[in-house]
């Protein structure tokens, strides 16, 4: 399932990493929008498969960010 972002700005923090198993709300990463930090949350648990940016990128809304498995 993507990740999405929910804002535009730049990614300032990459909190989950690829293949750590993350609970049920648990911040993945924070994007940096107009001085304040956004955190997005996993949905479910699972993990992160893998990222398609990095951090310090310009992000948009809706952009697919990575990718994120859910647990079984």
């Amino acid at each position: 399932m993507p990740i999405v972002a929910e804002t535009a700005g730049t990614l300032w923090k990459l909190v989950a990493q690829p293949g750590e198993m993350q609970v049920k709300d648990a911040t993945l990463l924070i994007i940096e929008s107009m001085k304040m930090e956004i955190p997005l949350e996993a949905g479910s648990a699972g993990y992160i498969e893998s990222y398609c940016v990095a951090e310090g990128e310009v992000v948009e809304e809706g952009q697919v960010l990575g990718s994120f498995i859910p647990a079984a």
